[in-house]
């Protein structure tokens, strides 16, 4: 099928809307928060000018409060969010929580989707994914955090969890253990619902990164938690999605969150870019203005190129996930480019703001150490990379072409 690049009228006005939003409220209020201002008084009121307008929870159904956008606008509205620290946060948009919405939504129960759901939806709560952990790193079959019943009414969850993002500031955990070791390896393991606080879900550090760290980090939810459960009881109405669903829910709820980082990342690529291009045209040195040099030039048509190709990229995937068709090739592709794009982009706009990108004055050097976690998080460049070339292989074997594997379908 090839793609239709008529963007519909509607999503075209949301998506402007939605810029308008970021430049005239958001940037504005992340001054604010970044002169000192207090950052629950400042969400709050922005938040409340969102849902007043009607920006909130773009790709949740308008029936459970949001504002209903296929995955083609939603993409649209997510790389307009990225260029400014409070843009998804405005919108209750923004990551962990987003992508565990989406799977509550879809696997939840009733009781869950009232307990759970609907005050992540209202904004009132956050929630963190407990799966990842030492032992199994990018493997998420290694897991060894385990659950056993207790009975008929609850489960009992003993092991560890590693980078469980925005731990300290979520209300409610989603937790995955192992529940049968005998099963198939993709079935071994569940998902849990977890109040928080929780004597048994104890968060033994905040893991201090390379990201550059300020007073926001924590309340931002820009926090990655290790976490040692201990006797752990959860009700067995907590169970979310069915016992040995755990892992195939995961791998649908990660697919949106590599999306959305990477849709963030083009309008963090856009706004470092757009920084760069205004610093060298009102930059001289020797005599000479910065733009005039062809070497400047060069610098900046490699960036304009690649965040080009990231645009036709999230766009084809959304076309193909609007025509309920399989993106898990693309996905995975354009994971691992709008990572190692945006750190490029970056990375080049500090070299063309010399010393003063290198120094706190400007949010480049602090993007930068940022961003280099994307080449690690939702799976690393080399297992995606891995998966990718056997898709390639598997193409060539089943039709003597790779262009299946190469995003054909858009000839």
């Amino acid at each position: 099928m090839a793609i239709d690049f008529q963007i519909p009228d509607e999503a075209k006005a949301i998506r402007e809307r939605v810029r308008q939003w970021v430049h005239d409220e958001c940037v504005p209020a992340e001054k604010r928060l970044l002169d000192g201002g207090e950052y629950k008084s400042i969400l709050a009121e922005l938040r409340e000018k969102a849902r007043t307008q009607g920006l909130w929870c773009p790709f949740i159904p308008k029936e459970h409060g949001g504002m209903g956008l296929g995955p083609l606008a939603n993409a649209l509205v997510q790389m307009e969010l990225g260029e400014s620290m409070l843009g998804a946060l405005s919108m209750n948009t923004q990551g962990p929580d987003d992508a565990t919405m989406m799977t509550l939504l879809e696997y939840g129960t009733p009781y869950q989707k009232e307990k759970f759901l609907k005050p992540l939806l209202n904004g009132e709560k956050r929630i963190c994914y407990s799966m990842t952990e030492k032992a199994a790193g990018a493997d998420a079959t290694g897991m060894q955090t385990r659950a056993e019943r207790k009975g008929n009414d609850a489960w009992m969850l003993n092991g560890e969890k590693w980078f469980s993002s925005a731990a300290s500031v979520a209300d409610i955990a989603l937790v995955m253990a192992k529940t049968n070791p005998d099963a198939p390896r993709h079935k071994q393991f569940s998902t849990f619902l977890v109040e928080l606080p929780n004597p048994g879900y104890n968060i033994k550090r905040d893991i201090h990164t390379m990201a550059v760290e300020g007073p926001l980090s924590a309340v931002l939810g820009h926090t990655h938690s290790e976490i040692e459960i201990k006797d752990l009881e959860v009700p067995a109405e907590n169970l979310l999605g069915g016992e040995g669903e755990g892992f195939s829910m995961g791998q649908h709820r990660l697919a949106y969150g590599r999306l959305r980082h990477g849709m963030h990342n083009v309008s963090m690529a856009q706004r470092a870019l757009d920084m760069a291009t205004e610093h060298v045209v009102n930059r001289t040195t020797f005599g000479k203005k910065l733009d005039e040099r062809q070497a400047v030039q060069f610098m900046l048509a490699e960036c304009a190129s690649q965040i080009y190709i990231a645009r036709l990229m999230l766009l084809h995937i959304a076309y193909k996930a609007e025509h309920k068709m399989d993106i898990r090739q693309e996905n995975g592709i354009a994971k691992v480019y709008l990572a190692n794009m945006v750190h490029k982009v970056v990375d080049t706009a500090i070299q063309l703001h010399g010393a003063l990108g290198y120094s706190r004055d400007t949010p480049l050097a602090a993007w930068y150490t940022h961003i280099r976690s994307q080449r690690l998080v939702d799976g690393p460049d080399e297992v995606h990379r891995w998966t990718t070339g056997r898709n390639v292989i598997k193409a060539f074997k089943a039709t003597g072409t790779t262009a299946g594997a190469c995003g054909g379908d858009l000839l």
